[in-house]
């Protein structure tokens, strides 16, 4: 059967507008994914949604045994989701007795409501409720770091939480994954029309600095969100959050994404962005595209590095 061609502009909400680039990351293969032209940006793919969780956990266990070792601190800047690894690495680190003493944690994110206000810890929704259910709250007590090394992003933290994590020398490492609109923590995609010049260019010097803030989400954020943690409930989903920026996430010392967008049946919200993240061009309107400037890991399940293709039920 051969196909008649349809072209078409992108939808007016969508910031990255390059619709070449576009066609160009969806064309490629699942066997072309892990090649990339910078060789400290690592693609790996693990089909077995198992086995890519507990490679997750071992590489969080792992980082905090070897600092241990070294003694030295550990902070590392975490993501709420995925949220499977944290139960393998909470259960690890009982297991092994791994005390945290010498751990600092840093949220990436928190949502926020439309003046700013933080989502309190006891909401349903809150990532700090998360990251306690999931896992701060799994660890051992007598070997759990102390509450005051676990930080979020507050309404009263953000003014210096950029300093907070500065001031302990930056992360060892930064976790996340990458959101529908190609951000990276709530960083997204329409922030990047701050940083263009007169002439339309983009100002990547001053995105790459740009810290901790509050900002209003995207809808595909709110979409993407509502889908996974809200039973679809878009009037659910707050319509802010606080976030970190890209002077936290490019000033760590290593970045390690992992993107389990899988919905099964065919299905994934996230195969395109993945592509788009780590092949499209460097761009302030794909934050997360900026990992392809640094050492990264981005670890892939095997539904999400599938090929893109129109999916009709």
């Amino acid at each position: 059967m051969t196909f008649e061609a349809f072209e078409y502009d992108l939808a007016r909400f969508i910031p990255f507008r390059d619709a070449a680039a576009c066609a160009r990351v969806r064309a490629i293969t699942k066997e072309e994914m892990a090649q990339h032209p910078n060789p400290d940006f690592h693609i790996k793919i693990i089909e077995e949604p198992s086995a890519f969780y507990f490679a997750f956990a071992l590489d969080i266990v792992g980082r905090i045994r070897e600092a241990q070792e070294a003694g030295r601190p550990f902070v590392a800047i975490l993501p709420v989701g995925p949220v499977p690894q944290f139960t393998f690495a909470a259960k690890m680190i009982n297991k092994l007795g791994l005390s945290l003493a010498h751990v600092h944690t840093f949220n990436m994110d928190e949502y926020a409501d439309q003046d700013g206000n933080t989502a309190p810890i006891h909401w349903e929704g809150s990532f700090q409720k998360a990251m306690w259910a999931n896992f701060f709250g799994k660890i051992d007590p007598s070997l759990r770091m102390p509450e005051t090394q676990i930080h979020f992003p507050t309404k009263d933290a953000l003014p210096d939480y950029g300093k907070r994590l500065a001031d302990l020398g930056g992360a060892d490492v930064c976790y996340g994954g990458i959101g529908w609109c190609g951000h990276i923590a709530f960083w997204e995609a329409h922030l990047g029309d701050e940083f263009l010049n007169a002439d339309g260019t983009a100002d990547m010097a001053a995105f790459r600095q740009a810290g901790p803030r509050c900002v209003e989400l995207h809808p595909m954020t709110i979409m993407q969100n509502a889908l996974h943690s809200f039973g679809g409930d878009w009037s659910w989903v707050p319509p802010k959050a606080n976030t970190i920026g890209p002077a936290e996430i490019l000033g760590a010392k290593h970045r390690s994404f992992w993107l389990d967008g899988d919905l099964g049946g065919g299905v994934s919200w996230q195969r395109f962005i993945a592509r788009l993240v780590a092949h499209g061009p460097v761009s302030v309107h794909v934050p997360g595209s900026i990992l392809q400037t640094a050492r990264t890991d981005y670890t892939l399940l095997g539904g999400v590095a599938d090929d893109v293709a129109i999916h009709m039920a």
